[in-house]
């Protein structure tokens, strides 16, 4: 008990150590926490992967024997470029830009313990989500509001998840709730025309929040290697008082500070033969029940993923394949509020990537200690919209253009005693 309490506090502190903006994929949230899961598509409601589960189902932190920790991180390197063109009497001029928000550090950490009479306890902290863009010092325009390419925009939002989940086994059936401290920090700065017509810059500064949540999930093993497991999280209230407010209110959108991280539950189907297994998951993130988001013109998200495992024993390959549609709406339209949306989103949280390869593997240097690889790439993916109401301009004078494609690299080493 003791050990584990220390194990706990390096969690904790390794974790904040290194914290930084995020960059996500399924919406704002990573397709997976844990070099496992990403390789395998994110899949993991029903195929355990050790200590890093505890952040995707709870009870299957059952499947972990005697004391188990994990520790890595990932190298995420999101790549954005955007066109802001307008349709001018001398023919089209293109503001562009490429953000510079393209590289972060992700850390995902977990232990779980075995105890008595069928009772498992952890802990765990992951960087779970975030986006963010940084078109600062690209130059200036002739045409835009304040001669600023691209609003000279920045945006940063970055969340951070503690849990400890406890589970319970009896025969083939688990059950676990993770109850979650979700810290979560919002910056966002950019330049239009101020009320009088002259440039003015919006930067309402940096807001913090802590919010609660938890996880709640159920695995049931009928044998002969297959398992169907069923999980819910819970929506966690943030607010970012006037750093959200000051910032939407120059585009017409009228928000009350929150941006709720929203309720996802999904059910999984694990299946395990000889060396290999395999893992499918479907799960539906309510971004269209989230305060702040569903004002964005966020929908609901429906996330599939698939992954294989093929385990030598000394070593193991994975690969796996993510999909879900982007959850922003793109109105295209000539309604200066439904335009603004449109911008706000591609310009500076454009969550737009969909489809996702995966592949990865781990090496068994011991009985007790092994090492995790996993590379996630998501396609690029392109999204245009009118936004030429924002300016008061007519239909298709001025027109954004977005290309967005991830790469992201994961290392964690796993010890067992």
């Amino acid at each position: 008990m003791t050990s584990f309490k220390k194990l706990s506090g390096a969690v904790l502190a390794l974790s904040l150590a290194t914290s930084s903006a995020l960059y996500a994929t399924n919406g704002d949230t990573l397709i997976g926490v844990g070099a496992k899961t990403r390789s395998m598509g994110g899949a993991g409601i029903a195929f355990s992967h050790g200590a890093e589960s505890t952040l995707v189902n709870p009870a299957l932190i059952t499947h972990v024997q005697d004391t188990e920790i994990s520790f890595g991180g990932t190298i995420f390197m999101p790549d954005v470029h955007t066109d802001l063109t307008a349709n001018t009497a001398g023919g089209p001029v293109s503001d562009s830009g490429d953000s510079d928000a393209d590289l972060s550090m992700i850390p995902a950490v977990a232990i779980v313990s075995h105890f008595d009479n069928g009772i498992y306890i952890g802990a765990g902290m992951y960087g779970t989500a975030g986006m963010g863009t940084d078109f600062r010092g690209l130059g200036a325009s002739n045409w835009m509001p304040g001669n600023k390419k691209l609003f000279d925009m920045e945006t940063t939002l970055q969340l951070m998840q503690f849990v400890v989940p406890v589970a319970y086994k009896t025969g083939d059936l688990s059950i676990g709730i993770a109850p979650i401290v979700q810290y979560g920090s919002l910056d966002i700065h950019y330049e239009m025309n101020g009320p009088s017509g002259k440039p003015g810059i919006v930067s309402p500064g940096q807001k913090q929040d802590f919010g609660i949540g938890a996880s709640l999930g159920a695995i049931y093993d009928f044998g002969n290697g297959f398992s169907i497991g069923a999980v819910y999280k819970s929506k966690v209230k943030m607010n970012y008082g006037n750093t959200l407010t000051a910032a939407a209110a120059p585009f017409g959108i009228n928000l009350d500070g929150h941006l709720d991280q929203p309720a996802e539950y999904g059910i999984g189907l694990g299946w395990r033969y000889g060396p290999h297994g395999i893992a499918i998951d479907w799960k539906r993130i309510q971004w269209g029940h989230a305060a702040g988001y569903e004002d964005f013109g966020w929908d609901d998200q429906d996330v599939f993923a698939v992954g294989y495992q093929y385990d030598a024993g000394t070593w193991s390959l994975r690969v796996g394949y993510n999909h879900g549609k982007t959850p922003i709406t793109i109105y295209n339209s000539d309604n200066p509020g439904l335009a603004a949306k449109d911008m706000f989103n591609l310009l500076g949280f454009p969550a737009t990537a969909e489809d996702h390869i995966t592949a990865g593997g781990t090496y068994q240097f011991s009985k007790n200690f092994s090492a995790d690889f996993t590379v996630v790439y998501a396609l690029n993916e392109k999204s245009d919209a009118d936004v030429g109401a924002v300016f008061g301009y007519p239909k298709n004078a001025v027109t954004i253009h977005n290309e967005h494609k991830e790469l992201g690299l994961s290392v964690q080493l796993n010890y067992r005693f």
